[in-house]
């Protein structure tokens, strides 16, 4: 931590050094973010495949189609190049809180700046946590309860019984289901990978001797309704869902400052519990899907941090935090 001014009011600039220094923080702030961008869009593609596995794997688990579609020529494209300056940021964004820090620092007194010492390390472990809960548990919660709400509308059965003796209907031919795809196999080889439920086919390749290229194609049921997804809207689903609960996850430390401020105490946040489990309720069902099960998998942590706040509120009062530090004339 850089040596700072135990007064500010001994650390004074004109108000021409003041937008110099401004514009040397922002200068350096982009040290990072801008080749950050560059090397997630070059070598990045991991990315997205990180994001879209939550999709894939629910697709997997029901038998559906582990594709997503794109229905432009630049629509990939430009979903990359949005993912890459948003992963730039996220990951530049320790370098970006040191250099406004450096900026706004020395024009703090000595307890404001333990506050901000509290708040920041907080800000980061909340959102951390926020964004593991929701890509691991509400995200494939969420995905698995909505694909088989969209699942439910069947145009016709797609189960028969069989008895356990049957044989081959005659006429009818026969495809091998298997787990593994074959190692070597020959030009007009057919077969169902399992579980996949995708038919594969062996093809000749015209521009290389002696070999194949396997083509595939997904097995859909009797389904009214064929749930084919969008790459861009599956990615702007995700990105909306991570940023609400990043957001949402900061619930305590609003609370503490706003204990801190003098505006609530933890007698007034006791008492009103009532309310504040119906605002979580409101904000729980603004942020998910409209599903019951979505919303209790948000509403629950969000109450469980309103509590937190409180008790955090309680055991570390502003008058504790500030310590011996300097007060404010």
């Amino acid at each position: 931590m850089p040596n700072m001014p135990h007064n500010p009011e001994e650390y004074r600039m004109a108000f021409g050094d003041h937008l110099e220094e401004l514009r040397k923080r922002i200068i350096i702030s982009l040290a990072a973010p801008v080749p950050l961008a560059i090397l997630f869009f070059v070598a990045g593609d991991w990315l997205l495949l990180w994001l879209m596995a939550p999709l894939q794997s629910v697709q997997l688990d029901y038998g559906f189609p582990q594709q997503l579609q794109v229905l432009s020529p630049p629509e990939f494209l430009l979903l990359k190049i949005k993912v890459s300056i948003i992963a730039a940021l996220v990951c530049s964004l320790p370098w970006l809180l040191w250099q406004a820090w450096l900026f706004i620092g020395p024009g703090l007194y000595p307890r404001e700046r333990r506050f901000v010492h509290f708040l920041v390390p907080g800000s980061a472990v909340l959102t951390a946590s926020g964004i593991l809960l929701m890509y691991f548990v509400m995200l494939p919660l969420m995905l698995e309860v909505l694909m088989v709400i969209g699942g439910s509308l069947e145009a016709r059965p797609s189960l028969i019984e069989v008895a356990p003796d049957a044989t081959a209907t005659e006429g009818l031919g026969r495809l091998p289901l298997i787990t593994e795809e074959p190692v070597a196999p020959t030009a007009g080889d057919a077969w169902v990978l399992m579980p996949e439920g995708t038919l594969q086919i062996a093809v000749p390749e015209p521009e290389r001797e002696n070999t194949v290229r396997i083509l595939q194609l997904p097995l859909e049921g009797t389904d009214a309704i064929w749930q084919a997804f969008r790459l861009t809207s599956y990615i702007n689903f995700v990105l909306i869902l991570l940023l609400g609960i990043a957001v949402a996850f900061q619930m305590p430390l609003v609370i503490v400052l706003l204990g801190w401020l003098g505006i609530v105490d933890t007698e007034l946040l006791k008492r009103n519990r009532k309310w504040a489990l119906l605002v979580c309720g409101l904000v729980a069902a603004i942020t998910t899907p409209a599903d019951v099960m979505s919303m209790l998998m948000m509403l629950i942590p969000l109450y469980l941090l309103y509590e937190l706040g409180v008790v955090i509120l309680q055991f570390i009062p502003a008058s504790r935090l500030a310590g011996d530090a300097e007060p404010r004339p």
